[in-house]
């Protein structure tokens, strides 16, 4: 296991669109999120250690932010790499199911919605504002995730200052 920190991304970059299939069969874009007034993407998988720790956090963050209007979705770019039993869509619904979670959980097959983000780490997070212009990239810790939500929520900019990267484990690229 490599430990990284996610890439320093310009705020304001705009979100990359995708087309990726959800646990529940479903087929997911941009376009799927587009009522929600903030949009959090998070590049994460399930055997990383760094994205088990705050799994829970995560959804209970979704289930406080979702009814005022932030969407949450996952995407798992280590599927494409088969060293990795851990990580299938199977394996997806059963980490789902046992985390209770409450959001969008997609397989990037091919890893190339996770290359257009410059994605580095599991988990690596981004914040969009009801534009999808990156407003956050950072952590999940210490209430960072949930303060950029609110401050996009109540029609302000998360602060760059107070932003430090995200840290996990590296994605496990395909070449």
């Amino acid at each position: 296991m490599v430990l990284l920190e996610s890439e320093n991304i310009q705020m304001g970059e705009a979100a990359v669109d995708f087309a990726l299939e959800g646990i529940d069969g479903q087929e997911y874009s941009l376009a799927s999120f587009g009522e929600a007034q903030v949009l959090v993407v998070i590049f994460m998988c399930n055997h990383c250690p760094y994205v088990q720790k705050i799994w829970d956090g995560l959804v209970e963050l979704a289930s406080e932010l979702q009814p005022k209007g932030v969407a949450f979705v996952g995407i798992n770019p280590n599927t494409a790499n088969p060293e990795y039993e851990e990580e299938n869509m199977e394996k997806m619904r059963e980490y789902a199911q046992q985390y209770g979670m409450n959001f969008a959980y997609l397989e990037d097959v091919n890893q190339k919605v996770a290359r257009a983000y410059r994605a580095q780490c599991t988990p690596d997070i981004y914040v969009y504002d009801d534009e999808r212009k990156l407003a956050y990239h950072g952590r999940f810790d210490n209430d960072e995730l949930k303060v950029a939500c609110e401050e996009l929520l109540a029609g302000e900019r998360p602060s760059k200052d107070e932003q430090r990267p995200s840290m996990g484990c590296s994605i496990k690229w395909v070449e």
